[in-house]
């Protein structure tokens, strides 16, 4: 489990032409797969991998898709992949998954009804849509689940965050993200990451009512660490930091318009 690794040990020996296990139980595991760009917008892809089952959380943009593909390639012939989660249709989260339809045409798209009917914008209009609001969780033949969990406005309406309830790892989207030059995969130090947090939200989330009752959707579930799209993953030490962090944020409306 991720708060077992020697957190030190894996930043500074983060090896970025390969994937990075975080999470082996039994027959289910998760991996990092990139995206190693040096910029402060880097963004984070992840691979779930269940018995013969492999979804891929947003597989980023087309300009990195070889990259992911490559990661990829080390764990499952890609051609393997049986799904796509989408958080919501931005090109930084969505792009790639044209090129995936390329390589399988079967892959199930894991999304929102509000994203959805954005994606055909990408060129391809011939996939399996499973919607995340019937039901809110994806059951793998194992026996083992997701559970979504909507969260409009931040920083889109039809936005979702992803709890593997198997490893209790929550993948955040853009909630929590985090723009940082000087990046590690895990976060050091929570008090200095929260400069590089706000960097994003302040200008992306929506309102504080908008953050405050997606943290509060939280109450009682159990989450060991939350691996957001850009920035670093927050460790089990940080998860209650992390939600203090949301109900407490003014952003977006609240700045723009606060007499209101």
């Amino acid at each position: 489990m991720l708060e077992k690794i020697n957190l030190k040990e894996i930043n500074q020996n983060l090896y970025k032409d390969k994937p990075i296990l975080l999470s082996d139980i039994d027959n289910h595991k998760i991996y990092w797969i990139g995206i190693d760009d040096d910029t402060a917008f880097r963004c984070n892809v992840y691979l779930i991998v269940d018995g013969e089952e492999y979804i891929i959380i947003d597989p980023g943009s087309r300009k990195f898709h070889q990259q992911v593909k490559n990661r990829v390639s080390q764990i499952v012939q890609p051609e393997k992949i049986t799904a796509i989660i989408l958080c919501h249709q931005d090109p930084d989260v969505s792009a790639s998954m044209i090129d995936w339809l390329d390589i399988n045409k079967d892959i199930i798209i894991i999304t929102s009804p509000r994203t959805n009917v954005l994606l055909p914008h990408y060129g391809n209009t011939d996939y399996t849509f499973f919607d995340i609001s019937i039901g809110l969780e994806w059951r793998f033949e194992s026996g083992n689940k997701l559970e979504f969990i909507e969260a409009p406005f931040m920083h889109f309406a039809g936005a979702f965050t992803t709890l593997d309830l198997t490893s209790s790892y929550l993948f955040s989207g853009d909630i929590w993200a985090a723009l940082d030059i000087e990046w590690t995969l895990i976060v050091e130090d929570f008090d200095y990451h929260i400069i590089n947090m706000d960097l994003f939200h302040i200008d992306y989330m929506a309102s504080n009512r908008a953050t405050k009752g997606y943290a509060y959707k939280l109450d009682g579930k159990n989450i060991k660490a939350i691996l957001p799209q850009h920035g670093s993953i927050i460790d089990s030490d940080n998860v209650s930091k992390a939600i203090d962090y949301l109900i407490d944020l003014q952003c977006g409306l609240d700045l723009i318009y606060p007499t209101y």
